[in-house]
Protein backbone atom coordinates (compact mmCIF):
# COMPACT_ATOMS: atom_id res chain seq x y z
CA UNK A 1 0.00 0.00 0.00
CA UNK A 2 2.88 2.32 0.78
CA UNK A 3 4.47 1.74 -2.61
CA UNK A 4 1.25 2.49 -4.36
CA UNK A 5 0.90 5.73 -2.45
CA UNK A 6 4.44 6.73 -3.30
CA UNK A 7 3.85 5.98 -6.93
CA UNK A 8 0.71 8.10 -7.00
CA UNK A 9 2.41 10.99 -5.22
CA UNK A 10 5.36 10.82 -7.61
CA UNK A 11 3.06 10.79 -10.65
CA UNK A 12 1.16 13.78 -9.32
CA UNK A 13 4.41 15.66 -8.71
CA UNK A 14 5.61 14.92 -12.23
CA UNK A 15 2.27 16.01 -13.71
CA UNK A 16 2.39 19.20 -11.62
CA UNK A 17 5.93 19.89 -12.81
CA UNK A 18 4.89 19.39 -16.43
CA UNK A 19 1.92 21.69 -16.01
CA UNK A 20 4.09 24.36 -14.38
CA UNK A 21 6.74 23.98 -17.11
CA UNK A 22 4.10 24.35 -19.80
CA UNK A 23 2.50 27.32 -18.06
CA UNK A 24 5.75 29.24 -17.60
CA UNK A 25 7.47 28.23 -20.84
CA UNK A 26 7.70 31.01 -23.55
CA UNK A 27 4.98 30.70 -26.13
CA UNK A 28 5.42 31.33 -29.82
CA UNK A 29 4.63 34.90 -30.88
CA UNK A 30 1.96 35.13 -33.54
CA UNK A 31 3.20 37.19 -36.50
CA UNK A 32 2.08 38.10 -39.99
CA UNK A 33 4.34 36.80 -42.73
CA UNK A 34 5.02 37.93 -46.28
CA UNK A 35 7.25 36.35 -48.93
CA UNK A 36 10.36 37.92 -50.45
CA UNK A 37 9.63 38.38 -54.16
CA UNK A 38 11.54 39.30 -57.29
CA UNK A 39 10.13 41.36 -60.14
CA UNK A 40 9.58 44.84 -61.53
CA UNK A 41 10.21 47.66 -59.07
CA UNK A 42 9.13 51.26 -59.69
CA UNK A 43 9.15 54.51 -57.80
CA UNK A 44 6.52 56.98 -58.95
CA UNK A 45 5.13 60.42 -58.20
CA UNK A 46 1.34 60.44 -58.12
CA UNK A 47 -0.57 63.68 -58.58
CA UNK A 48 -3.73 65.07 -60.13
CA UNK A 49 -3.55 66.91 -63.44
CA UNK A 50 -5.80 68.33 -66.11
CA UNK A 51 -5.79 68.30 -69.88
CA UNK A 52 -5.09 71.42 -71.89
CA UNK A 53 -5.25 72.19 -75.59
CA UNK A 54 -1.74 72.90 -76.82
CA UNK A 55 -2.72 75.88 -78.99
CA UNK A 56 -5.91 77.85 -78.43
CA UNK A 57 -7.11 80.85 -80.39
CA UNK A 58 -9.37 83.65 -79.19
CA UNK A 59 -10.95 85.39 -82.20
CA UNK A 60 -11.60 89.08 -81.44
CA UNK A 61 -13.47 91.85 -83.22
CA UNK A 62 -11.07 93.59 -85.66
CA UNK A 63 -13.21 96.75 -85.57
CA UNK A 64 -16.00 98.27 -83.55
CA UNK A 65 -19.38 97.49 -85.02
CA UNK A 66 -22.71 95.73 -84.87
CA UNK A 67 -22.25 91.97 -84.34
CA UNK A 68 -24.81 89.70 -85.99
CA UNK A 69 -26.07 86.74 -83.94
CA UNK A 70 -23.46 83.99 -83.89
CA UNK A 71 -24.89 80.68 -85.08
CA UNK A 72 -21.95 78.54 -83.94
CA UNK A 73 -22.19 76.50 -80.73
CA UNK A 74 -19.64 74.82 -78.46
CA UNK A 75 -18.32 71.64 -80.05
CA UNK A 76 -18.93 72.66 -83.67
CA UNK A 77 -16.16 71.81 -86.11
CA UNK A 78 -14.71 74.55 -88.29
CA UNK A 79 -12.02 74.68 -90.95
CA UNK A 80 -9.65 77.49 -91.76
CA UNK A 81 -11.51 80.24 -93.60
CA UNK A 82 -15.02 79.46 -92.31
CA UNK A 83 -17.06 82.53 -91.41
CA UNK A 84 -17.40 82.78 -87.63
CA UNK A 85 -19.28 86.08 -87.34
CA UNK A 86 -20.45 89.14 -89.29
CA UNK A 87 -19.68 92.73 -88.29
CA UNK A 88 -21.19 95.89 -89.73
CA UNK A 89 -20.04 99.43 -88.91
CA UNK A 90 -21.59 101.04 -85.87
CA UNK A 91 -24.98 102.64 -86.47
CA UNK A 92 -24.98 106.48 -86.25
CA UNK A 93 -26.50 108.34 -83.37
CA UNK A 94 -30.10 109.54 -83.76
CA UNK A 95 -30.41 113.14 -85.05
CA UNK A 96 -33.09 115.72 -84.27
CA UNK A 97 -35.06 117.67 -86.88
CA UNK A 98 -32.83 120.74 -86.63
CA UNK A 99 -29.71 118.71 -87.34
CA UNK A 100 -31.32 117.01 -90.32
CA UNK A 101 -32.30 120.40 -91.76
CA UNK A 102 -28.78 121.67 -91.27
CA UNK A 103 -27.43 118.63 -93.12
CA UNK A 104 -29.84 119.20 -96.00
CA UNK A 105 -28.84 122.86 -96.16
CA UNK A 106 -25.21 121.84 -96.16
CA UNK A 107 -25.82 119.55 -99.13
CA UNK A 108 -27.62 122.33 -101.00
CA UNK A 109 -24.76 124.75 -100.27
CA UNK A 110 -22.27 122.19 -101.49
CA UNK A 111 -24.25 121.77 -104.72
CA UNK A 112 -24.26 125.56 -105.28
CA UNK A 113 -20.53 125.68 -104.53
CA UNK A 114 -19.94 123.04 -107.19
CA UNK A 115 -21.89 125.10 -109.70
CA UNK A 116 -20.01 128.26 -108.74
CA UNK A 117 -16.69 126.49 -109.16
CA UNK A 118 -17.81 125.23 -112.55
CA UNK A 119 -18.74 128.78 -113.60
CA UNK A 120 -15.41 130.10 -112.43
CA UNK A 121 -13.66 127.43 -114.40
CA UNK A 122 -15.58 128.43 -117.55
CA UNK A 123 -14.66 132.09 -116.93
CA UNK A 124 -11.02 131.09 -116.52
CA UNK A 125 -11.13 129.21 -119.80
CA UNK A 126 -12.53 132.31 -121.58
CA UNK A 127 -9.87 134.51 -120.00
CA UNK A 128 -7.15 132.11 -121.08
CA UNK A 129 -8.47 132.05 -124.64
CA UNK A 130 -8.54 135.85 -124.72
CA UNK A 131 -4.97 136.05 -123.34
CA UNK A 132 -3.74 133.63 -125.98
CA UNK A 133 -5.35 135.67 -128.76
CA UNK A 134 -3.77 138.87 -127.42
CA UNK A 135 -0.40 137.20 -127.27
CA UNK A 136 -0.65 135.94 -130.88
CA UNK A 137 -1.58 139.41 -132.18
CA UNK A 138 1.20 141.06 -130.21
CA UNK A 139 3.65 138.51 -131.54
CA UNK A 140 2.69 139.30 -135.16
CA UNK A 141 2.87 143.06 -134.60
CA UNK A 142 6.22 142.71 -132.85
CA UNK A 143 7.69 140.91 -135.89
CA UNK A 144 6.42 143.75 -138.10
CA UNK A 145 7.89 146.34 -135.69
CA UNK A 146 4.61 148.07 -134.82
CA UNK A 147 4.80 147.47 -130.99
CA UNK A 148 7.61 147.53 -128.48
CA UNK A 149 9.12 144.24 -127.14
CA UNK A 150 7.89 145.12 -123.63
CA UNK A 151 4.29 144.89 -124.84
CA UNK A 152 4.96 141.41 -126.14
CA UNK A 153 6.47 140.36 -122.77
CA UNK A 154 3.43 141.71 -120.92
CA UNK A 155 1.03 139.73 -123.11
CA UNK A 156 3.10 136.57 -122.61
CA UNK A 157 2.93 136.97 -118.81
CA UNK A 158 -0.81 137.64 -118.99
CA UNK A 159 -1.29 134.38 -120.89
CA UNK A 160 0.66 132.43 -118.27
CA UNK A 161 -1.38 134.05 -115.49
CA UNK A 162 -4.57 133.00 -117.25
CA UNK A 163 -3.29 129.43 -117.43
CA UNK A 164 -2.64 129.41 -113.64
CA UNK A 165 -6.11 130.83 -113.04
CA UNK A 166 -7.61 127.94 -115.02
CA UNK A 167 -5.62 125.41 -112.95
CA UNK A 168 -6.83 127.05 -109.71
CA UNK A 169 -10.42 126.95 -110.96
CA UNK A 170 -10.08 123.25 -111.73
CA UNK A 171 -8.75 122.64 -108.21
CA UNK A 172 -11.63 124.56 -106.69
CA UNK A 173 -14.05 122.42 -108.72
CA UNK A 174 -12.52 119.25 -107.29
CA UNK A 175 -12.67 120.67 -103.75
CA UNK A 176 -16.31 121.60 -104.21
CA UNK A 177 -17.07 118.07 -105.43
CA UNK A 178 -15.41 116.55 -102.33
CA UNK A 179 -17.34 118.89 -100.05
CA UNK A 180 -20.54 117.78 -101.71
CA UNK A 181 -19.62 114.13 -101.24
CA UNK A 182 -18.92 114.69 -97.53
CA UNK A 183 -22.19 116.53 -97.04
CA UNK A 184 -24.17 113.79 -98.74
CA UNK A 185 -22.34 111.09 -96.68
CA UNK A 186 -23.20 112.90 -93.44
CA UNK A 187 -26.82 113.22 -94.51
CA UNK A 188 -26.98 109.57 -95.54
CA UNK A 189 -25.55 108.34 -92.21
CA UNK A 190 -28.11 110.37 -90.29
CA UNK A 191 -31.07 109.18 -92.34
CA UNK A 192 -32.98 106.29 -90.64
CA UNK A 193 -33.46 103.19 -92.75
CA UNK A 194 -30.85 104.19 -95.31
CA UNK A 195 -29.25 100.93 -96.55
CA UNK A 196 -26.04 102.75 -97.44
CA UNK A 197 -25.60 104.12 -93.93
CA UNK A 198 -24.08 100.97 -92.39
CA UNK A 199 -22.05 99.83 -95.36
CA UNK A 200 -21.00 96.30 -96.24
CA UNK A 201 -20.78 93.58 -93.53
CA UNK A 202 -17.26 92.45 -92.53
CA UNK A 203 -16.73 88.68 -92.41
CA UNK A 204 -14.62 87.30 -89.52
CA UNK A 205 -12.98 84.06 -90.73
CA UNK A 206 -11.53 81.17 -88.69
CA UNK A 207 -7.71 81.30 -88.59
CA UNK A 208 -7.29 77.53 -88.04
CA UNK A 209 -9.14 74.24 -88.30
CA UNK A 210 -10.50 72.89 -85.03
CA UNK A 211 -13.52 72.95 -82.77
CA UNK A 212 -15.39 75.73 -81.04
CA UNK A 213 -14.49 75.71 -77.35
CA UNK A 214 -16.54 78.69 -76.23
CA UNK A 215 -18.79 81.27 -77.83
CA UNK A 216 -18.05 84.40 -75.79
CA UNK A 217 -20.72 86.58 -77.45
CA UNK A 218 -23.80 84.87 -78.87
CA UNK A 219 -26.48 87.55 -79.18
CA UNK A 220 -26.55 90.42 -81.62
CA UNK A 221 -24.97 93.43 -80.01
CA UNK A 222 -22.57 96.33 -80.51
CA UNK A 223 -19.00 95.29 -79.68
CA UNK A 224 -15.91 97.49 -79.26
CA UNK A 225 -12.61 96.98 -81.02
CA UNK A 226 -10.80 93.91 -79.71
CA UNK A 227 -13.81 92.33 -77.98
CA UNK A 228 -13.35 88.50 -77.75
CA UNK A 229 -16.00 86.63 -79.74
CA UNK A 230 -15.13 82.93 -80.19
CA UNK A 231 -12.49 80.63 -78.69
CA UNK A 232 -11.13 77.88 -80.95
CA UNK A 233 -8.81 74.92 -80.47
CA UNK A 234 -7.83 71.53 -81.85
CA UNK A 235 -8.89 68.88 -79.33
CA UNK A 236 -6.70 66.33 -81.12
CA UNK A 237 -3.65 68.18 -79.77
CA UNK A 238 -3.90 67.81 -76.00
CA UNK A 239 -1.31 68.03 -73.27
CA UNK A 240 -1.56 67.36 -69.54
CA UNK A 241 -0.53 69.89 -66.91
CA UNK A 242 0.22 68.80 -63.36
CA UNK A 243 1.58 70.78 -60.43
CA UNK A 244 4.32 69.03 -58.46
CA UNK A 245 6.20 70.00 -55.36
CA UNK A 246 9.57 71.38 -56.33
CA UNK A 247 11.26 68.59 -54.35
CA UNK A 248 9.39 65.98 -56.43
CA UNK A 249 9.80 67.84 -59.72
CA UNK A 250 13.57 67.37 -59.56
CA UNK A 251 13.03 63.64 -60.12
CA UNK A 252 10.54 64.14 -62.98
CA UNK A 253 13.07 64.60 -65.75
CA UNK A 254 12.00 65.32 -69.35
CA UNK A 255 11.39 62.01 -71.11
CA UNK A 256 10.18 60.19 -67.98
CA UNK A 257 7.40 57.69 -68.60
CA UNK A 258 3.95 58.64 -67.31
CA UNK A 259 0.83 56.55 -66.73
CA UNK A 260 -2.47 58.43 -66.96
CA UNK A 261 -5.14 56.94 -64.70
CA UNK A 262 -8.53 57.91 -63.28
CA UNK A 263 -9.51 59.79 -66.44
CA UNK A 264 -12.82 57.96 -66.94
CA UNK A 265 -11.79 55.45 -69.61
CA UNK A 266 -11.21 51.71 -69.25
CA UNK A 267 -7.52 51.82 -70.21
CA UNK A 268 -4.40 53.28 -68.62
CA UNK A 269 -2.92 55.79 -71.03
CA UNK A 270 0.78 56.36 -71.62
CA UNK A 271 2.61 59.65 -71.76
CA UNK A 272 6.01 61.32 -71.52
CA UNK A 273 7.21 64.33 -69.57
CA UNK A 274 7.91 67.05 -72.13
CA UNK A 275 9.20 69.82 -69.92
CA UNK A 276 9.37 71.10 -66.36
CA UNK A 277 8.74 74.83 -66.23
CA UNK A 278 11.71 76.73 -64.79
CA UNK A 279 9.68 79.04 -62.53
CA UNK A 280 7.85 77.80 -59.43
CA UNK A 281 4.96 79.45 -57.60
CA UNK A 282 3.47 79.42 -54.12
CA UNK A 283 0.23 77.52 -53.57
CA UNK A 284 -1.72 77.11 -50.35
CA UNK A 285 -2.79 73.52 -49.72
CA UNK A 286 -6.15 72.40 -48.33
CA UNK A 287 -4.57 72.34 -44.85
CA UNK A 288 -3.44 75.95 -45.17
CA UNK A 289 0.24 75.14 -45.75
CA UNK A 290 2.19 77.20 -48.26
CA UNK A 291 3.86 74.96 -50.85
CA UNK A 292 6.29 75.69 -53.64
CA UNK A 293 5.05 73.98 -56.77
CA UNK A 294 6.04 73.90 -60.42
CA UNK A 295 4.09 72.96 -63.54
CA UNK A 296 5.07 69.84 -65.46
CA UNK A 297 3.85 69.40 -69.05
CA UNK A 298 3.09 65.86 -70.27
CA UNK A 299 2.50 64.67 -73.84
CA UNK A 300 0.09 61.80 -74.56
CA UNK A 301 1.81 58.96 -76.43
CA UNK A 302 -1.10 56.51 -76.55
CA UNK A 303 -3.01 56.27 -79.84
CA UNK A 304 -5.53 59.05 -80.39
CA UNK A 305 -8.39 56.54 -80.64
CA UNK A 306 -7.89 55.53 -76.98
CA UNK A 307 -8.37 59.04 -75.58
CA UNK A 308 -10.62 60.62 -78.23
CA UNK A 309 -13.27 61.32 -75.57
CA UNK A 310 -10.96 63.63 -73.61
CA UNK A 311 -11.51 67.36 -73.96
CA UNK A 312 -10.06 70.58 -72.66
CA UNK A 313 -9.58 71.01 -68.86
CA UNK A 314 -10.56 67.39 -68.01
CA UNK A 315 -9.27 66.03 -64.69
CA UNK A 316 -6.90 63.05 -64.83
CA UNK A 317 -4.55 61.22 -62.49
CA UNK A 318 -0.88 61.00 -63.46
CA UNK A 319 1.79 58.66 -62.17
CA UNK A 320 5.29 59.73 -63.20
CA UNK A 321 7.84 56.91 -63.13
CA UNK A 322 11.10 58.19 -61.61
CA UNK A 323 12.90 54.83 -61.19
CA UNK A 324 12.35 51.51 -62.96
CA UNK A 325 14.18 48.25 -62.22
CA UNK A 326 13.01 45.22 -64.24
CA UNK A 327 14.33 42.59 -61.78
CA UNK A 328 14.60 43.50 -58.11
CA UNK A 329 14.34 41.63 -54.81
CA UNK A 330 11.44 43.18 -52.90
CA UNK A 331 9.79 42.99 -49.49
CA UNK A 332 6.86 44.95 -48.07
CA UNK A 333 7.99 48.26 -46.60
CA UNK A 334 6.22 47.31 -43.38
CA UNK A 335 8.79 44.55 -42.85
CA UNK A 336 11.79 46.89 -42.94
CA UNK A 337 12.79 48.99 -39.95
CA UNK A 338 15.85 51.11 -39.15
CA UNK A 339 18.26 50.05 -36.43
CA UNK A 340 19.08 52.60 -33.75
CA UNK A 341 22.33 54.46 -34.33
CA UNK A 342 25.23 52.68 -32.68
CA UNK A 343 23.18 49.60 -31.79
CA UNK A 344 25.37 46.44 -31.65
CA UNK A 345 24.42 43.86 -34.26
CA UNK A 346 25.62 40.24 -34.30
CA UNK A 347 28.08 39.65 -37.10
CA UNK A 348 26.13 36.64 -38.32
CA UNK A 349 23.10 38.79 -39.22
CA UNK A 350 25.06 41.27 -41.35
CA UNK A 351 24.65 40.91 -45.13
CA UNK A 352 27.56 39.90 -47.27
CA UNK A 353 29.96 42.73 -48.01
CA UNK A 354 28.94 44.81 -44.95
CA UNK A 355 30.72 45.24 -41.68
CA UNK A 356 28.86 45.07 -38.38
CA UNK A 357 30.25 45.06 -34.85
CA UNK A 358 29.78 41.95 -32.74
CA UNK A 359 27.32 42.11 -29.89
CA UNK A 360 23.71 41.45 -29.10
CA UNK A 361 20.86 41.76 -31.55
CA UNK A 362 18.61 44.84 -31.67
CA UNK A 363 14.85 44.36 -31.50
CA UNK A 364 12.37 45.57 -34.16
CA UNK A 365 9.06 47.26 -33.43
CA UNK A 366 5.90 47.92 -35.36
CA UNK A 367 6.43 51.67 -34.91
CA UNK A 368 9.93 51.48 -36.36
CA UNK A 369 8.69 49.49 -39.33
CA UNK A 370 5.88 51.91 -40.13
CA UNK A 371 8.21 54.92 -39.78
CA UNK A 372 10.66 53.33 -42.18
CA UNK A 373 7.97 52.86 -44.83
CA UNK A 374 7.66 56.57 -45.56
CA UNK A 375 11.32 57.64 -45.42
CA UNK A 376 13.87 57.26 -48.22
CA UNK A 377 16.70 54.84 -47.72
CA UNK A 378 19.70 56.90 -46.67
CA UNK A 379 23.21 55.85 -47.66
CA UNK A 380 24.41 55.63 -44.01
CA UNK A 381 21.18 54.28 -42.48
CA UNK A 382 21.18 50.70 -41.22
CA UNK A 383 18.05 48.65 -41.90
CA UNK A 384 16.99 45.17 -40.87
CA UNK A 385 14.17 42.67 -41.20
CA UNK A 386 13.08 39.59 -39.30
CA UNK A 387 13.37 36.43 -41.38
CA UNK A 388 11.55 33.28 -40.28
CA UNK A 389 14.04 30.38 -40.03
CA UNK A 390 12.00 27.29 -39.25
CA UNK A 391 9.99 28.38 -36.22
CA UNK A 392 12.30 31.15 -35.04
CA UNK A 393 12.72 34.78 -36.01
CA UNK A 394 16.19 35.78 -37.16
CA UNK A 395 17.34 39.38 -37.36
CA UNK A 396 18.82 40.09 -40.77
CA UNK A 397 20.53 43.31 -41.86
CA UNK A 398 19.63 44.42 -45.37
CA UNK A 399 20.91 47.01 -47.80
CA UNK A 400 18.11 49.04 -49.38
CA UNK A 401 18.38 50.55 -52.84
CA UNK A 402 15.01 52.36 -52.91
CA UNK A 403 11.41 52.00 -51.84
CA UNK A 404 7.99 53.14 -52.86
CA UNK A 405 4.67 53.25 -51.07
CA UNK A 406 4.29 49.46 -50.90
CA UNK A 407 7.61 47.69 -51.49
CA UNK A 408 11.27 48.09 -50.65
CA UNK A 409 14.01 47.13 -53.10
CA UNK A 410 16.61 45.09 -51.20
CA UNK A 411 20.03 45.16 -52.81
CA UNK A 412 21.55 42.51 -50.52
CA UNK A 413 20.69 40.45 -47.47
CA UNK A 414 17.63 38.50 -48.70
CA UNK A 415 16.78 35.88 -51.28
CA UNK A 416 13.47 35.38 -53.12
CA UNK A 417 11.25 32.81 -51.44
CA UNK A 418 12.16 33.65 -47.85
CA UNK A 419 9.47 34.67 -45.35
CA UNK A 420 9.72 37.97 -43.49
CA UNK A 421 7.66 39.37 -40.64
CA UNK A 422 5.58 42.43 -41.47
CA UNK A 423 4.75 44.90 -38.72
CA UNK A 424 6.90 42.97 -36.20
CA UNK A 425 5.48 43.29 -32.66
CA UNK A 426 7.65 44.44 -29.76
CA UNK A 427 7.93 40.86 -28.44
CA UNK A 428 9.80 39.70 -31.55
CA UNK A 429 13.58 39.49 -31.07
CA UNK A 430 16.37 37.56 -32.66
CA UNK A 431 15.83 33.85 -31.90
CA UNK A 432 12.26 34.19 -30.58
CA UNK A 433 9.91 31.37 -31.55
CA UNK A 434 7.15 32.59 -33.82
CA UNK A 435 4.08 31.19 -35.52
CA UNK A 436 2.17 32.40 -38.54
CA UNK A 437 -1.03 34.20 -37.68
CA UNK A 438 -4.08 32.50 -39.11
CA UNK A 439 -6.29 34.80 -41.11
Amino acid sequence: MKNKTWFMAGGAAVALALVLAWAFSPRAVEVELAPVTSGLFETTIEEDGKTRITDRYVVSAPLAGQLARVSLREGDTVVAGDVLALLTPVLPALQDERTRRELRARVAAAVDNVQRAAARGQRAEVALEQARNEFRRSEQLSRQGFIAPTRLDGDRLAMRAAERELEAAAAESRIAAHDLEQARAAQSAATPGDPTATGRAFRIASPVAGRVLRVLQTSETTVPLGAPLVELGDTARLEIVTELLTTDALAAQPGSRVRIERWGGPLTLEGRVRTVEPAAFTKVSALGVEEQRVRVLIDLTSPRAQWAALGDAYRVGVRIVTLEQPVAVQVPVSAVFPLPAGAPVPARVAPAGSAAPAGTAASGTAGAASAAAAAPAGPTETHAVFVVDGRHARLRMVQLAARNGGSAWVRSGLEPGQQVIVYPPAAVRDGVRVSARKV
